[in-house]
């Protein structure tokens, strides 16, 4: 993807040092599967990553540091989803998420 890294973005915050203000991220990184689009769809799959220890890789961020929006589609399995399942639910209930270069033509232009 171009050098590109995929994030879920939890909250934005701000903090003051020495008279000066640094608007940040506090993120979720998300990992590449594989190191190739997937042929079937050509569309990059990630996934939450994670530390060694098995907790959720956090960081926080400068606000200068996020280039765009990406648009991810869960990679849906062969089950029926639960009908309690909301919308805002989606980035806890999949395993894995297609980053989708056919959202508009400059996602698809910068990141494949």
């Amino acid at each position: 993807m171009r050098g590109l890294e995929v994030a879920r973005v939890c909250a934005f915050v701000s903090f003051q040092y020495r008279g000066e203000v640094y608007p940040c991220a506090v993120i979720r990184w998300f990992d590449k599967v594989g190191d190739a689009a997937d042929e079937d769809t050509g569309m990059w799959i990630v996934r939450p990553g994670y530390r060694a220890n098995n907790s959720p890789e956090h960081a926080v961020i400068h606000l200068d540091a996020i280039y765009r929006a990406a648009h991810l589609i869960p990679v849906y399995g062969t089950e029926f989803l639960p009908q309690e399942l909301k919308f805002y639910h989606s980035y806890d209930a999949f395993q894995t998420y297609y980053v989708n270069k056919y959202v508009d033509h400059h996602a698809f232009e910068i990141a494949f």
